[in-house]
């Protein structure tokens, strides 16, 4: 973002400085805006009501995803949140996937990785997981979902429950 809005990389000398300011920033704010998705909160209550296990793997560097996954009732009941700074490796690498696998110890074919970017479908591929593209949320309806070649797509949350079969 910084680059776009300022035209700056990081090999400028402003760049770390505007950098570390809008995270300040946005640190400030996390939660302030911050919404669920439609469809969300219920999909969460039933597989957290199925005994199923949950989590989330996110690119968003822990200084970020700790105070918002606290702040927030939904992540209640995840049994691992993966943040980009956990491994050594961000997504569209396995190891975030691979690591919340193991950390919720499970195999990681026994997983479905649930993405709204392809870099999510290109990880979970390489982590053996079967892949779920959500074409909802960020993206926006007219998001090009079919060349991700994920296993699924879903326009909705809760499409994801008929393919778990607790609809």
């Amino acid at each position: 973002m910084i680059a776009v809005a300022f035209g700056l990389t990081p090999d400028d000398a402003q760049f770390e400085a505007l950098r570390e300011e809008f995270f300040a920033n946005y640190e400030s704010r996390l939660v302030e805006k911050t919404y669920v998705f439609d469809g969300v909160a219920e999909l969460i209550e039933r597989i957290s009501h199925n005994g199923l296990k949950w989590g989330v793997v996110t690119n968003k560097s822990a200084r970020f995803t700790v105070p918002l996954t606290r702040a927030m009732a939904l992540f209640g009941t995840a049994r691992t949140i993966v943040s980009g700074d956990t491994t050594p490796h961000a997504k569209p690498h396995p190891a975030p996937l691979l690591e919340a696998a193991r950390q919720l110890d499970l195999a990681p074919q026994r997983c479905i990785y649930v993405g709204d970017d392809e870099r999510d479908i290109v990880a979970g591929r390489a982590a053996g997981m079967p892949t779920v593209a959500a074409a909802y949320g960020y993206l926006g309806a007219s998001a090009e979902t079919a060349g991700w070649k994920a296993d699924f797509t879903i326009a909705t949350p809760g499409e994801l429950l008929n393919l778990l079969k607790m609809a």
